[in-house]
């Protein structure tokens, strides 16, 4: 095959027009129903606890299998070569210490948030302005890059103008939260997480079968092509030090993710939130192994600079190989995934979102835990309204925007200012109120200005000629600053009762004594 010649990419798609619809009418249809049960905080925030650990993997699947994994990584693969494999890889290794470390406790120790469980036994007021400043700021990052490539992919597919793209991905996600709460979330992720591990099911077989279903003749391709380095290290990660502080923002930011974490309150309880772990690591795992494949027969079949020539981030390397090898309906197809992909996400973090700014902030901190259901799940609504205005007003003014940094962003602030605290208040009895603001400050703090210094802003952003920070991710430093201050200034700052809850909060963790 000689690439493509002409796209349609960029101009009005009908079949992407009827697949998109069909995708929003059904999930509209679920919320609908989803509304009429939601009723209580617990049906909003947690779907009255009522879905099994298969849903929640799938939906945790859904969750995280991002439109940048799916249109990102593919991209990577295709321009850079090896260096996407740290993504992919890195992207799945967290799932196995979000089993061992945090899905039990997290389940049996909180109610809605991760916050829950880090103010279990220490001083809950600054604990949860801190943790939910912490827990925004992830979510805002994460979002931002989810809105600013829902508008591309939008205004790519159907001619549309970037501002009106926005606005209609904002109006369709608040509908789903305003009204359907975690249910109808959790079941358009359920439907997405199929529909988007069916499309790149069958966009792999028709690349293999461009090359016997030998995937080693892919890998040859690529090298007659574009020669041995597309398939050596440093295409993208120029070091040792910066790949491995790349892998552990991607793997312990998994663990600080609040719209990740939220999900193990939606299940009946810890058994079933290890169940869905199990289960979300092996559609993930499977999703992360084969969409490498899909990146190495773009490359080598629709072309580099054809790819780069439609995006330079490489974000429609998918789409256009799935316009290549299945004509406009499979294009359509891939697209109206590609887009249900973004809504399930978006909709799964102003969840989040919302529940930091009214269960954490509103009810436990201003209302000090003195409200009505009524008048948490109409704070609930309101916050979610906030937050949609907020992100399609970001999605807006970030257009343009090279938004790869804001995804390591999101997973370095996660992986400083949450991870630690979390994991500390679970395991380490003299861990206290100060330790764990201050680590939170600390650490949230130093990846966003490390990230700014880095070569990914102050070189590609600001345009100057040598960062000040040589590492691309600072997760290696800003962790470490996290975890010192938490464990210096707990030390320092002894807090009797916060010991002598620990072992309370140990029965709960291990035993599920008094969980909700």
């Amino acid at each position: 095959m000689n690439g493509l010649e002409n796209t349609s990419l960029g101009e009005p798609n009908a079949i992407a027009i009827l697949f998109f619809a069909l995708v929003v009418l059904g999930t509209l249809v679920i919320t609908y129903f989803a509304a009429k049960k939601t009723k209580s905080t617990s049906e909003y925030y947690a779907a009255g606890r009522s879905i099994t650990g298969f849903q929640n993997g799938l939906a945790l699947s859904g969750d995280y299998m991002s439109a940048a994994s799916f249109l990102g990584i593919s991209g990577i693969v295709a321009l850079q070569g090896y260096d996407g494999f740290i993504y992919a890889v890195g992207y799945i290794v967290g799932w196995p210490a979000l089993m061992f470390l945090i899905a039990e406790p997290l389940r049996n120790l909180g109610k809605f948030t991760f916050t829950d469980v880090v103010a279990f036994r220490l001083n809950k007021g600054p604990i949860r302005i801190a943790a939910s400043i912490g827990g925004l700021l992830v979510v805002l990052f994460y979002t931002i890059a989810q809105m600013v490539g829902s508008g591309k992919l939008v205004e790519l597919m159907f001619g549309m103008p970037y501002e009106m793209a926005e606005i209609i991905v904002g109006v369709v996600m608040l509908l789903y939260v305003l009204f359907g709460g975690m249910l109808a979330t959790t079941w358009v992720q359920i439907i997405k997480a199929c529909l988007l591990l069916f499309g790149v099911t069958i966009l792999t077989i028709l690349t293999l079968a461009q090359f016997n279903f030998n995937p080693g003749n892919i890998f040859s391709e690529v090298q007659s092509m574009y020669g041995e380095q597309m398939l050596t290290p440093g295409g993208l990660v120029t070091g040792g030090l910066d790949a491995f502080s790349l892998g552990l923002a991607l793997m312990f930011g998994l663990l600080g993710l609040p719209h990740i974490l939220m999900r193990f309150y939606t299940v009946p309880d810890a058994k079933e939130a290890r169940k869905s772990v199990s289960w979300a690591t092996t559609f993930i795992g499977y999703f992360y192994l084969i969409i490498p494949i899909v990146g190495f027969g773009a490359a080598v079949l629709v072309k580099k600079s054809v790819i780069a020539g439609v995006d330079k981030g490489g974000n429609m390397a998918a789409p256009l190989l799935s316009e290549l090898l299945g004509g406009t309906p499979f294009l359509g197809f891939i697209a109206a995934v590609a887009f249900a992909t973004i809504l399930a996400v978006v909709a799964g973090l102003t969840l989040a979102a919302a529940s930091a700014l009214s269960h954490d902030i509103y009810v436990n901190v201003i209302k000090k835990g003195d409200a009505t259901e009524a008048e948490q799940v109409k704070s609930a609504r309101i916050a979610t309204i906030i937050f949609g205005v907020v992100a399609v007003g970001l999605g807006i003014l970030f257009k343009g925007q090279n938004v790869a940094f804001l995804v390591g962003l999101a997973f370095a602030i996660a992986a400083s200012a949450n991870f630690p605290s979390l994991l500390l208040s679970i395991l380490w009895r003299r861990f206290s109120t100060h330790g764990a603001v201050w680590s939170i400050i600390a650490g949230g703090l130093t990846a966003t200005i490390l990230i700014i210094l880095s070569p990914t802003v102050w070189v590609s952003i600001f345009g100057y000629e040598e960062a000040i920070f040589p590492l691309k991710n600072p997760a290696v430093v800003s962790m470490t600053v996290a975890f010192a201050t938490a464990i210096i200034v707990s030390l320092l700052t002894p807090e009797e009762k916060a010991q002598t809850m620990f072992d309370e909060e140990k029965a709960r963790t291990y035993l599920g004594v008094g969980a909700e």
